[in-house]
């Protein structure tokens, strides 16, 4: 470098946000506040069937036209957009589904901040999926795992704490 040429300073990323003090066997989710999450999110999605069927019999609608009308047709594509919104999308944005949101959960990377994209789709699809075929045996993990957590979170690296406070770390 010539005399008058300064070295410019390196870029660096802004530090991401995390849990202050974020202690995991501290925060740990309780079991019956999963349940409940999970317990809320399904009664989000099932509620529109439910609505649909006796919308249509409220109508008149009978027998067979009433599981194969197109008022079946959309309380389901209702079901299946807010279960993909919900189940999903706003996990991978807030991290808290409506149900998590609710119970004052949050999922969580190992380190208190936001698990990235790639492990939050994989735990919201492929996880839970794994976790569903083991007959429900992987919910039961957290029950017995100190940091409370299931089949899905130790495959994704993640965690579900209960209560949090994100600021950003400290550079």
């Amino acid at each position: 470098m010539s005399s008058n040429q300064e070295a410019l300073p390196a870029k660096t990323s802004p530090p991401k946000p995390t849990i202050a003090n974020f202690d995991p066997v501290a925060m740990k989710a309780p079991f019956y506040l999963r349940v409940g999450a999970v317990a809320f999110d399904y009664l989000l999605i099932v509620i529109w069937p439910v609505l649909g069927l006796l919308l249509g019999r409220t109508l008149g609608i009978d027998g067979a036209k009433l599981l194969t009308g197109e008022l079946n047709n959309v309380a389901w594509l209702i079901a299946i957009l807010v279960g993909l919104s919900n189940g999903i999308l706003l996990p991978l944005v807030t991290g808290q589904s409506l149900g998590k949101m609710a119970a004052g959960l949050r999922i969580v990377a190992s380190d208190g901040g936001h698990p990235p994209v790639g492990s939050m789709i994989f735990r919201q699809t492929l996880g839970y999926l794994l976790t569903l075929g083991s007959l429900g045996l992987g919910f039961l993990f957290s029950v017995f795992s100190s940091k409370g957590r299931a089949l899905h979170d130790y495959i994704s690296g993640t965690e579900v704490v209960f209560g949090s406070t994100i600021v950003r770390k400290k550079s």
